[in-house]
């Protein structure tokens, strides 16, 4: 039996192993050992994501919680480390660009595990921020990548990577593949379930294609005072212009840092404005799928509008998926809030039934164990 132990602790994560494991759970030949570090740790933001998309409950829970970035990273890599060493797995997977990721390859590369990395080869070209440090350097540690999109292998490749035919794969020969996007895959096949399960439509009194969808947690936008400020205010100019709904999932993190900065009082009297808890996978995507535009700052959200064939603002200056910019599907914020109104103007008008399928088909994942049973199974000693 072929063991590879999963790393996941953010809820984009738990979205992308749901379509591996569950693959791997009828497979006769790979045993999955899911390993949640506990980056994110709550009800609303963990244990509903993992039973929206029927995840097996992790083996083991490392139940790191919160801390900076150093701390956090160095939390998980001693308790994995221990982890590893009981369970023994002959690879490592890990998704994606946050702390577990990082923190998942690198206490696998100092063991000398083979690492698989979905999502490999994304690239925001700003190293300032966490997520582009963690992908960067999971990419150049693993055996084996999963890119979803050509843009990611040209990224490797301007790296010094390139894909090795010889077998076995290794660090220093690492095979690179183009699979698709993992998350179209889970979008897809949930997206008839948030259709008939879910109820947040008739509960925050939507009516589809007539509100504006937002999410905000990344630390350069929540953890910086001016920023935050001008987003509350985007959100006031967005609410009084367009004169429809604006429906805010707040973060955790991003409610916390605005009632430190002192805005909350003015976001809650903003008109039309609606905001909720942190809210499940269906519950999210059937607004997405339902929005008239979504703001986001989030990676996945940007490439969840794309699938659902919405226009997507996001709110960075840069964005690793340039697919979205390159067919006209996004704009990109650059702090210029009456420029932004004109932007989004403009994106609300555009075909929604042109979005060519730069993300693949939605069988990444099939894709994925094909070529772990072609490349590493069938070469196995």
């Amino acid at each position: 039996m072929y063991t590879i132990a999963t790393v996941v602790g953010a809820r984009p994560q738990f979205i992308k192993a749901s379509a591996l494991s569950r693959l791997f759970s009828v497979h006769s030949k790979i045993r999955e050992i899911l390993i949640h570090t506990g980056q994110h740790y709550d009800l609303q933001m963990s244990d509903v994501f993992f039973r929206d998309l029927e995840l097996p409950r992790p083996h083991f829970n490392l139940e790191i919680g919160s801390h900076d970035h150093g701390k956090q990273t160095g939390l998980m890599i001693q308790k994995l480390e221990e982890v590893l060493d009981e369970i023994q797995p002959n690879a490592v997977m890990v998704y994606g660009d946050t702390n577990s990721t990082l923190a998942g390859a690198l206490t696998a590369a100092k063991k000398h595990i083979p690492i698989f990395h979905v999502e490999a080869g994304l690239r925001s070209f700003e190293k300032n921020m966490p997520e582009e440090i963690n992908r960067i350097l999971t990419d150049h540690m693993s055996t084996v990548l999963f890119c979803p999109t050509s843009t990611a292998i040209h990224n490797l490749k301007n790296e010094g990577l390139f894909h090795h035919d010889k077998l076995p794969h290794s660090i220093n020969q690492p095979g690179i593949f183009l699979t698709g996007d993992i998350m179209y895959d889970v979008a897809l096949y949930y997206q008839h379930k948030a259709e008939t399960e879910s109820l947040i439509l008739h509960q925050l009194n939507l009516q589809p294609n007539s509100f504006f969808l937002v999410t905000i947690h990344r630390s350069e936008n929540t953890d910086n005072r001016l920023k935050l400020a001008l987003l509350v205010e985007l959100l006031e100019k967005i609410a009084s212009y367009f004169q429809l709904p604006v429906v805010f999932p707040i973060h955790p993190r991003t409610q916390k840092m605005i009632h430190e900065f002192e805005l909350f009082d003015k976001l809650k009297k903003l008109s039309n404005l609606v905001l909720t808890n942190p809210l499940s996978y269906l519950d999210m995507i059937q607004l997405e799928s339902n929005s008239r535009l979504i703001l986001t700052d989030s990676g996945g959200v940007q490439k969840e509008a794309y699938f659902f064939k919405k226009p997507c603002y996001v709110l960075r200056k840069e964005t690793e998926w340039v697919e979205l910019l390159e067919q006209k599907k996004a704009r990109l914020w650059m702090y210029d809030n009456q420029k932004a109104l004109a932007d989004i103007e403009e994106l609300i008008t555009i075909d929604n039934e042109n979005f060519a399928a730069v993300f693949g088909d939605g069988m990444a994942a099939n894709r994925i164990l094909s070529i772990i049973e072609n490349e590493i199974l069938f070469n196995e000693p």
